[in-house]
């Protein structure tokens, strides 16, 4: 089955390109050209990943991200001006799974999102339940089949690359990751961003799983070198 993409710009010329060389893979697009359109179409609709920019007339782009990010956990690519790297900053603190800056290659975009959704697991049927596939550790439980977490008993939402992280370090249990190891292994590509990005999806993935965040039982800091699965 196509995948369902949401692409969101105000620019006409951006979303007819971005739906062209999108459709000519496979891809279902829909579009919306402000934010309350997005919204919109994202609450009526089933969506696979949404491209999501951050300059919106009416309602911002990162404001668009917090709203689709309190009812689903889809993935979301922000567009964001060359060199703004407080775009990128707050788009990731609003719930965003990756951002790209303007002008973008389409051949980028394109790996980017199958990147995504690959790690997303939405490429892929998911894998029915699997015993084998689950890994607890004091009331965490993480289901590698299904790509779920759940904390005593409730279920945690996690974005995709929280969720890369988390299966990263609870399968490594005891390895000190660097922050630049962390973006070689979770951002796959040729990533250009800074070590701020791992900074902030550990602080949210912190506040998901563990009871409490500002005193972490699980994902651990080491001063000076990196971040570690309690072993």
């Amino acid at each position: 089955m196509a995948k369902r993409l949401l692409l969101v710009d105000d620019e006409p010329l951006i979303l007819k390109g971005l739906k062209y060389a999108l459709e000519q893979d496979g891809y279902e697009t829909d579009e919306a050209h402000d934010g309350q359109e997005a919204i919109e179409k994202f609450e009526a609709s089933a969506y696979d990943l949404v491209l999501l920019d951050v300059m919106l007339p009416g309602m911002s782009g990162m404001e668009v991200c917090q709203r689709m990010r309190e009812l689903s956990d889809v993935p979301i690519i922000m567009l964001t001006a060359k060199g703004d790297d407080m775009d990128k900053i707050l788009g990731l603190e609003y719930g965003a799974d990756d951002y790209m800056t303007k002008p973008f290659n389409i051949l980028e975009v394109k790996a980017r999102i199958k990147a995504i959704l690959r790690r997303s697991g939405r490429s892929a049927p998911q894998s029915t339940k699997d015993e084998s596939t689950l890994i607890s550790c004091n009331g965490l439980v993480v289901n590698t089949a299904n790509r779920s977490v759940s904390v005593d008993g409730k279920e945690v939402n996690l974005t995709a690359k929280e969720f890369d992280l988390l299966n990263l370090f609870i399968t490594n249990r005891g390895k000190v990751f660097s922050r630049e190891a962390l973006l070689d292994t979770i951002w796959k590509y040729d990533y250009m961003g800074d070590f701020r990005t791992v900074d902030v999806h550990i602080r949210r993935l912190r506040e998901k799983i563990e009871r409490n965040s500002s005193k972490p039982e699980f994902i651990l800091t080491k001063w000076g070198v990196g971040y570690y699965f309690s072993a």
